[in-house]
């Protein structure tokens, strides 16, 4: 049980390693020195890709065929992790630089402040719309029959995967805020509460997995668990990782807006998240 190559999986990483790579570099070289940031963000999108393909290619998804817990330290993974790295990172601004310069301009066109794209994508960035779709995309693959589905079809469980990671960027997006942006600059405050929100949420679904008396899942029910450890305890497990993951990262990304809340009240002064 060790790594495996997935072309559908491992093709896109490297076309977005290249492009950000690519684009890094024809930006560090307009710049007369490279900043911290920069190198930050080359980390954080390195980072990103590598969790990503840590969760679908590693032993890990092996291991998520027979235990839940596995599959929803899987799901942390790209939704916790790998989602909130790349935003973190920027994209944007590197892979439309690491383009070749007609489809950098087709790109920008399509990105512009008034087409089409850029106002559909601002809308699904709002907080409400991106709270919701991504409450909803969690509750309802975990329901049993789509859960059961999902495990029973390689290319429905492709199809999860993907919908779990984009719906984590929406998710994320209008927290971090990366470039272009989609609204105006708001308040922490906000921010804040939008998270706490997602914590509520996210933790109830945990804990619903971690206390049910009875396993939820036919995927896992007859098949083999941890040793000493039942199904049923595996499935408390996964809704233990769902809560106690999900909710540490989205608290941290609290604690961080409060202590920029506080430096933003000294100056007077409100900013989006960098």
């Amino acid at each position: 049980m060790g790594f495996h190559l997935r072309v559908e999986v491992l093709l896109p990483l490297l076309t977005l390693a290249a492009l950000y790579g690519a684009g890094w570099l024809r930006l560090a070289h307009r710049s007369p020195r490279i900043e911290w940031s920069a190198i930050a963000r080359l980390g954080l999108a390195c980072g990103g890709l590598v969790t990503i393909a840590l969760a679908l290619l590693s032993p890990l998804d092996a291991l998520a065929h027979r235990r839940f817990s596995a599959h929803m330290a899987q799901h942390m993974l790209l939704t916790m992790v790998a989602a909130p790295a790349l935003l973190l990172a920027d994209p944007f601004p590197m892979v439309l630089w690491g383009l070749p310069a007609r489809a950098r301009a087709s790109a920008a066109t399509l990105f512009a402040t008034d087409a089409r794209v850029r106002r559909v994508w601002r809308f699904l960035t709002r907080m409400p719309i991106a709270w919701l779709v991504y409450a909803l995309t969690m509750w309802l693959w975990h329901l049993p029959p789509a859960y059961d589905a999902a495990f029973a079809d390689p290319l429905l469980h492709d199809v999860q995967h993907v919908t779990f990671l984009l719906s984590a960027v929406l998710f994320w997006w209008p927290v971090i805020d990366p470039a272009p942006r989609g609204s105006d600059a708001l308040h922490p405050g906000w921010r804040i509460a939008y998270l706490v929100l997602a914590a509520f949420q996210g933790s109830a679904l945990g804990l619903l997995l971690a206390l049910s008396p009875s396993v939820l899942y036919a995927s896992y029910a007859f098949g083999p668990a941890a040793p000493g450890t039942t199904a049923l305890e595996d499935q408390a497990w996964g809704g233990v990782v769902m809560w106690a993951a999900g909710g540490a990262v989205e608290m941290a990304a609290v604690l961080i807006l409060v202590f920029r809340f506080l430096v933003q009240e000294e100056r007077a002064e409100f900013r989006p998240f960098p």
